[in-house]
């Protein structure tokens, strides 16, 4: 029998909680059943009532999700591998300009800035499954064809521009549907170790993902790199045909109605606990997180090294945020606000010192531990908004979190690959990271100020749905 996931009553004690982290008023506009007391927020204390997760693999018990993860971890290979010929064909065919890749990155990412609230409001009308087939091929089309252009030689500039918004466009839809489709495949209770698994998942990828591309473009070329990443996404699709719809549990769907993407913006504003988790991601993702482009710049201007050497730093990076995906995993209650905080603010810090550091050796060896903690920063995020959020808004919610952490590269991408060709590329580092401490130190302040709070370590806790 289907399950259908729905949000059960909330309490209507309403209790007055001092801190920027959890203040989270009625939303205007929105029905109180649905923008619930402060008190029932987020599920930031430990206590009786909450939904334990069993151990770090718990979400693997679920058929369905071992089905979406193998999939998703051919994919995933195939996704890093492409990530770093995408860049290594750029500087190839721009003669080295870290400008170039910039932009080939926002114009990547720039169609999450436009266009995902619509994607997430598809996701929370439509069968997310349906979605993802969709989306899933559309990329796989756009890989194949710069692929092809890539080996027959006839690639440009202004083609991978083109193809690289193309591709964006799929995964401003892709995004929210995927993100959401989770809590679908394992419910409420293991929703916190899948968010981990998942990110453990894509971080596995990313160690084999760019060493093999290193290696196939040194003996082939970028475009087979690319090519493999088209084929790669027949895994995925095939997993989603062979889960069981009848074991997921299903959100009611929203129906269709005016003012829907007013309405989810509405909740978000509203919910000042999640607004502060947002501008985290928004600094992180915006200049933090630029790593293939910032990797790449290191590798060529500063350290001299060819494409095997560049794929190496990748999987480096990738030990790390796969460690950090293992140890979230361990996680058996969502995060604190302030710990998202915190962490950020460690990610910044590393990401600078990173940026100094003498050789290629030591900078390959420093690259675990900004893995370690940028993805410790966002695995907590997500978890932190996916257990806090309504399900009837976990769709729009989601969008909107995808739009703030990567709908920023277009603006911190060409910023940045300025920055490296200006400057150097070291201070693509030490600069993402300074943007990203003091953006983040001074919306935390700046929300504690507007909303005339103290910030303390006193949290509420959610009841279980």
């Amino acid at each position: 029998m289907t399950q259908v996931e729905t949000s059960s009553p909330r309490s209507t004690t309403h209790e007055t909680i001092a801190d920027p982290l959890t203040d989270a008023g009625a939303t205007p506009g929105v029905d109180q059943a649905v923008a619930a007391p402060r008190a029932s927020r987020l599920p930031w204390r430990r206590g009786s009532g909450r939904p334990r997760s069993g151990g770090m693999f718990s979400a693997l018990t679920e058929r369905n999700f071992r089905i979406y993860a193998g999939g998703a971890a051919v994919s995933n290979v195939g996704t890093w591998m492409q990530r770093v010929a995408q860049d290594w064909l750029v500087l190839e065919l721009s003669h080295g300009s870290g400008v170039a890749v910039g932009i080939t990155t926002a114009l990547q990412f720039l169609p999450m800035l436009l266009l995902s609230p619509y994607g997430g409001l598809m996701a929370d009308r439509f069968d997310k499954r349906f979605i993802l087939k969709l989306t899933q091929a559309w990329m796989a089309l756009t890989a194949g064809l710069l692929g092809v252009l890539a080996i027959t030689g006839h690639a440009e500039t202004w083609h991978v521009y083109l193809i690289a918004f193309a591709f964006g466009l799929a995964t401003a839809f892709d995004n929210p549907a995927r993100q959401s489709f989770v809590s679908e495949i394992v419910g409420r209770e293991k929703l916190t170790n899948a968010i981990a698994l998942n990110s453990a998942n894509f971080n596995a990828g990313r160690i084999i993902g760019p060493a093999v591309a290193g290696v196939v473009i040194a003996a082939f070329g970028s475009g087979w790199a690319i090519l493999g990443n088209a084929v790669s996404y027949v895994a995925f699709i095939l997993a989603l045909v062979l889960i069981d719809a009848g074991r997921l549990h299903l959100v009611t769907p929203t129906k269709r109605a005016a003012h829907q993407l007013r309405e989810g913006a509405a909740y978000v504003w509203g919910r000042k606990d999640i607004l502060v988790v947002l501008f985290t991601v928004f600094f992180v993702g915006t200049f933090g997180m630029n790593f293939q482009m910032t990797s790449a710049l290191m590798a060529t201007q500063v350290f001299h090294k060819g494409a095997a050497e560049y794929g190496i730093l990748g999987t480096f990076m990738a030990v790390g945020s796969l460690a950090g995906a293992l140890l979230a995993a361990r996680r058996t209650h969502p995060p604190r606000a302030r710990f998202i905080v915190i962490m950020a603010c460690v990610f910044a810090v590393v990401e600078m010192v990173v940026g100094m550091m003498p050789s290629y050796v030591s900078y390959a060896a420093a690259l675990p531990i900004m893995g370690l903690v940028s993805l410790s920063t966002l695995t907590a995020a997500n978890a932190c908004v996916q257990m806090g959020v309504d399900p009837q808004f976990r769709g729009r919610v989601m969008a909107i979190y995808a739009m703030v952490m990567m709908g920023g590269t277009p603006v911190g991408a060409p910023l940045l690959g300025w920055v490296g060709q200006t400057f150097g590329a070291r201070w693509t580092l030490i600069g993402g990271g300074g943007l990203t401490l003091l953006g983040v130190v001074v919306s935390v302040l700046l929300l504690a100020r507007a909303n005339g709070v103290v910030i303390r370590s006193a949290l509420p806790h959610r009841t279980a749905d």
